[in-house]
């Protein structure tokens, strides 16, 4: 369905009351109509169809608990642009903030409980990633509207530039190498036989050794060579699943094994890299050849902002709002030396969006780690997620709970249950529908 959205919530002049038409996906299949809860998802950088189809615990909580599903497109993203094919145009792009996405949800669902006869049905946010951040946030910023949140992998505090830079490439880093240390060992060697050919300038043999379609014949095609190959392993680890998945790519189960077989089966180093970043970059086995700069795009993540349309939004928000000044050193973690220092970001920044990041920002706006008068908050995070380390680990009060599963990669615990499931996430799931029912409960009794 679409949803006439006001286009900015915080200034009455620029453009009036102007709309723009967002995407939702509902389904009121489980819904004990007028009564049960609604279970809206705080929707992130990307299609919302990509999120609804690997969110599955969030309707089978919905058949349980009688709740209406809602998942909600973040502007900018997917079908929800502001000013079409316009939208990243500079200064159309200015309307992509956090608080704008907010205000849009915080709108929607005020609108939707009043065209559906849901006033009295208490609202809890899902929401994963960058998406649980959100969840996190509409708890904290309209507690009137939100009874609750599950933040499923939300990097809060990596994202307000609290923590240290070097953590995200040493946490995908420790992955493979808690599969095997021999594995750390080969994908560091590679990397560094790859540095030393191109200190000689031997382009053609680092073409012929990776596939590439072009002969790189720069520092500046190397450095994106380099990106392209790190890029490949931060996903494996992120997307470590106990089964195949279609989610962002294609991947196969436990690709972080696969990775580590494939980069020790090789007598060759140079070439068991190529093999292994071909699980992520050539899932079908159909590509003939690497395109450097039609695969992967650097950009104000350093984590990778996809491709098309939504890497555009993306790359804004991380020019803006989002900080993410991580760092690869070859030390500290098995990745080429490359820094992505605020000097560097903005530099960045103000060439590609016309922008000066304010650091800073988010930590004051949301909290960053000063979250004890928060309440009715679950911070789920996995083991095996680079991104666990960036978000809240421990239980702050009896009402924001940290949930931690061992076997978890990044938001496992919002996937549909599946038989290879481990059993910390069957564990957590279940955690978290307890904690949820009562505050659904909690968020019924009418004040006295």
């Amino acid at each position: 369905m679409y949803f006439k959205q006001i286009l900015d919530h915080f200034n009455y002049n620029s453009l009036g009351n102007g709309t723009y038409d967002q995407r939702y996906l509902i389904t009121d299949q489980y819904w004990k109509k007028g009564y049960g809860p609604i279970f809206f998802y705080t929707g992130n950088e990307g299609d919302i169809w990509e999120f609804a189809l690997n969110s599955g615990f969030i309707t089978e909580l919905a058949a349980v608990q009688g709740a209406l599903v809602i998942f909600a497109e973040h502007r900018y993203y997917g079908k929800s642009l502001p000013f079409g094919k316009d939208s990243f145009n500079i200064p159309e792009v200015g309307l992509l903030t956090v608080e704008q996405a907010l205000a849009d949800y915080a709108v929607m669902i005020s609108e939707l409980k009043k065209e559906l006869g849901a006033q009295t049905c208490p609202v809890i946010v899902f929401g994963g990633s960058y998406g649980g951040m959100l969840s996190v946030y509409m708890r904290i910023r309209y507690p009137n509207i939100v009874a609750g949140a599950l933040a499923a992998s939300a990097p809060i505090l990596s994202t307000a530039g609290l923590g240290d830079s070097r953590q995200f490439f040493q946490d995908v880093t420790a992955d493979f190498e808690k599969f095997k240390p021999a594995c750390r060992d080969a994908v560091k060697g590679a990397f560094q036989k790859l540095n030393t050919l191109a200190q000689q300038k031997d382009y053609s043999r680092i073409q012929s050794a990776f596939s590439l379609c072009k002969t790189p014949s720069t520092p500046k095609d190397i450095h994106q060579l380099n990106g392209l190959l790190r890029n490949a392993f931060t996903m494996m680890a992120m997307l470590d699943y106990p089964y195949s998945t279609q989610f962002i790519g294609s991947m196969p189960s436990f690709p972080v094994k696969v990775a580590c077989e494939t980069m020790l089966n090789g007598t060759d180093l140079m070439l068991a890299l190529r093999d292994t970043v071909g699980i992520v970059y050539n899932s079908t086995g159909q590509l003939a050849c690497y395109d450097l700069y039609g695969l992967y795009a650097e950009c104000a993540d350093p984590t990778g902002c996809g491709l098309g349309f939504d890497s555009y939004a993306w790359d804004y928000q991380a020019c803006t709002e989002i900080e993410m000044c991580y760092e690869s050193n070859n030390v500290t973690d098995m990745f080429p030396p490359m820094t992505f220092t605020e000097q560097q970001r903005e530099q960045y920044c103000s060439k590609r969006w016309g922008v000066v990041p304010r650091p800073g920002w988010l930590k004051t706006q949301f909290w960053g780690q000063d979250l004890s008068t928060a309440s009715n908050i679950i911070f789920s995070n996995g083991d095996l997620d680079p991104w666990a380390n960036g978000g809240i680990r421990k239980s702050l009060s009896p009402s924001l709970i940290a949930i931690n599963i061992p076997e978890g990669a990044h938001h496992l615990d919002l996937r549909e249950s599946n038989p290879a499931d481990p059993e910390s996430v069957i564990v957590a799931r279940k955690k978290e529908s307890e904690i949820i029912a009562q505050w659904v409960k909690a968020a019924r009794k009418e004040p006295s």
